[in-house]
């Protein structure tokens, strides 16, 4: 079967994404570490958490979140007890599962890191786009983000990070 090539534009845009990709993550990795002493990962580890009923959230779920395999988090979640943004606990009723559950040390390091992380996306993403510009992206991003995620999207090699 002839593989379906990407037109001149098709290239163009797909290289602008991945281009995006890769720099906005560096720049938000490399503001969150110089002003706040922590990683991108190690941030949205703490956002989540945050908004998680009593500030914890299973091992499995909180993977899901993040879009990371678990060995990953599990790695992550290790470092960041060092630092005493979190802790794990075993989950009530299911022995097997563990929760992440945020720490007073790690409420208060998100609460520090955030107005220069909001700023940074404020500045980089936000403040370029019109409105129309902004929801058409979030939207575009979502439709692409189902694709690989949702119940239609293509059997691929692999599964999904956190389910590995």
């Amino acid at each position: 079967m002839q593989p379906r090539w990407l037109s001149a534009q098709e290239q163009r845009t797909w290289r602008s994404f991945s281009d995006l990709s890769l720099v906005l993550e560096d720049a938000l990795d490399r503001q969150l570490r110089h002003d706040a002493g922590m990683s991108h990962l190690n941030y949205s580890v703490l956002v989540f958490l945050s908004e998680a009923p009593e500030q914890r959230l299973r091992m499995t779920d909180l993977a899901e979140n993040l879009r990371i395999a678990r060995t990953r988090l599990s790695y992550t979640i290790a470092r960041m007890e060092e630092e005493g943004w979190v802790r794990r606990e075993e989950s009530p009723g299911d022995r097997r599962a563990q929760l992440a559950v945020l720490t007073e040390a790690g409420m208060t390091a998100l609460e520090e890191a955030a107005p220069g992380h909001v700023a940074l996306v404020r500045s980089v993403v936000f403040d370029r786009l019109t409105p129309e510009q902004a929801r058409a992206f979030g939207e575009a991003c979502a439709i692409v983000l189902a694709g690989l995620t949702g119940p239609e999207r293509p059997a691929l090699a692999v599964d999904l990070p956190w389910r590995r």
